[in-house]
């Protein structure tokens, strides 16, 4: 069972100044929900910045993850300031 602790330590750890939410929606190590802010998103449309995020998490996307609800944002559009 795969973790939302450690889906925020791969993104986080592989995205510059990020900070990473992560929900288990239902409780079952494979439906997650994510919000994530870095300035790696600067000036990049959201496809970009969601396959950013992808790319942080790897082949866990391919094989422990079966859902993630992702929102992705820039520093300047992150709603609730810097954690």
């Amino acid at each position: 069972m795969f973790s939302a602790d450690r889906i925020k330590d791969l993104i986080e750890g592989n995205l510059p100044d990020c900070t990473a939410i992560v929900v288990d929606d239902v409780n079952d190590g494979e439906h997650f929900s994510a919000q994530v802010v870095s300035s790696a998103f600067d000036g990049k449309p959201l496809v970009r910045q969601h396959q950013l995020v992808y790319g942080a998490l790897g082949d866990h996307m391919k094989s422990d993850i079966h859902a993630l609800a992702l929102k992705t944002f820039t520093s300047e559009k992150w709603p609730h300031g810097r954690e």
